[in-house]
């Protein structure tokens, strides 16, 4: 029997695969990552995981009647996002980037435009379809950072707590998506799982500009590594 999180995958497939295809991602997974592109993708991570806690709590401040059972379910998700911009700033003082100015900085172009497209989903359009992009995000790191984390930490001969976001979160969301599975299982298959599959294909695509601006972003701002400010 083809479950509503089966279909979820199948029809988004095109766009995951569009996402994947982003070169940084292929160079995180073979090794080829210098430091700067490494601290890129932490201090974008930052900017878009910050907002995670916030969404959940607009998700919930927003649900109709009939999702009145998911509030126990954004509970759980809100206990376990707690604090996690703070482990990606950690984990950018340990690879020896600079944390603070990390904190003080505006996210890149395609992050906001990730971030606002969340928000706009929740506030103006459907709340639940925010499970879209919890998909896509959980998913890719199940897919993509255990492995990453490997690769990068080999090639650049980092400790272990520079490494704190990618292998907690892969872990972590590893235990997440059968628990997202049974959630989008549970959705009106008619009104909410358009909404959600929506919400998915294009965080697929706003992600991947997030990874393909990367190495722009390390042009940029070289002020991430501490060295640059001595």
């Amino acid at each position: 029997m083809t479950t509503s999180f089966d279909r979820l995958s199948q029809i988004t497939q095109a766009d995951r695969l569009h996402m994947q295809e982003a070169p940084v991602i292929r160079r995180a997974l073979s090794g080829d990552v210098d430091r700067d592109l490494y601290l890129a993708f932490l201090t974008q991570a930052y900017h878009h995981v910050r907002h995670t806690v916030p969404l959940l709590m607009a998700v919930g401040s927003r649900l109709s009647a009939r999702h009145h059972w998911l509030q126990k379910e954004l509970v759980h998700y809100l206990e376990e996002e707690v604090g996690h911009d703070e482990w990606i700033l950690g984990d950018i003082d340990a690879a020896g980037g600079n944390a603070a100015l990390v904190r003080a900085s505006a996210p890149a172009v395609e992050t906001d435009a990730m971030v606002a497209y969340a928000y706009d989903t929740v506030m103006r359009r459907e709340p639940v379809a925010f499970f879209g992009m919890v998909f896509v995000l959980e998913g890719t790191s199940v897919a993509l950072a255990l492995n990453a984390a490997a690769s990068i930490q080999k090639a650049l001969h980092l400790p272990d707590n520079a490494f704190t976001y990618l292998r907690s979160h892969g872990s972590l969301d590893q235990e997440h998506v059968g628990h997202l599975a049974s959630i989008i299982n549970r959705l009106d298959e008619e009104h909410d799982l358009p909404q959600v599959i929506t919400c998915a294909r294009a965080m697929y695509w706003l992600y991947g500009a997030v990874f393909r601006g990367l190495d722009k972003a390390t042009v940029n701002n070289p002020s991430w590594r501490k060295v640059a400010c001595n």
